[in-house]
């Protein structure tokens, strides 16, 4: 087991690897999970630059993208990256439609949210579209909260926040 992994009651994140690719691919090419995402839905190589970098993150870092599993099934995705707009470490999460709306993302969500600032990160930011109600709801019930709006393609956005000392 990976000292990096993490265990909620009915789930297990781990840190991403190459043996993921074939998961993480599908996911991020399936549009119903990852098209909400910044930078939306990706092809083969783009998933697979997206591995390069979070593998260097995690190793930069020693926070990162997780696999979430639930009975050994990968299920989706959740974790930490730095933000391409400048505001900070980003947490990020996203599942396959048939594992959605039984509480996983909420579970895993704050699981990796624990975990970064349990590793230092002091604060933790984390977008949303206004009108993304289920992830909305997820990142106010994990204890973060909105401190901006601002516009990303003529859609406003919500910027929330975890801050530990």
């Amino acid at each position: 087991m990976d000292l990096r992994s993490v265990r909620t009651p009915r789930l297990w994140l781990y840190p991403v690897t190459w043996q993921d690719m074939d998961h993480m691919a599908a996911l991020k090419a399936d549009g119903a999970a990852f098209g909400q995402m910044l930078g939306g839905v990706r092809t083969r190589q783009q998933a697979e630059q997206d591995m390069a970098e979070d593998i260097a993150f995690w190793a930069r870092y020693r926070v990162g993208i997780f696999t979430i599993r639930e009975n050994g099934r990968f299920v989706g995705m959740t974790g930490l990256h730095l933000r391409p707009d400048g505001r900070g470490f980003g947490l990020r999460f996203a599942l396959h439609p048939w594992a959605r709306g039984r509480g996983i993302a909420r579970e895993a969500a704050n699981a990796a949210l624990n975990f970064a600032h349990d590793a230092g990160i002091h604060r933790v930011v984390a977008v949303a579209a206004e009108s993304n109600v289920a992830s909305r709801t997820i990142l106010g019930s994990i204890g973060m909260h909105v401190v901006e709006t601002f516009a990303r393609n003529g859609q406003t956005m919500v910027l929330y926040e975890s801050q530990r000392a």
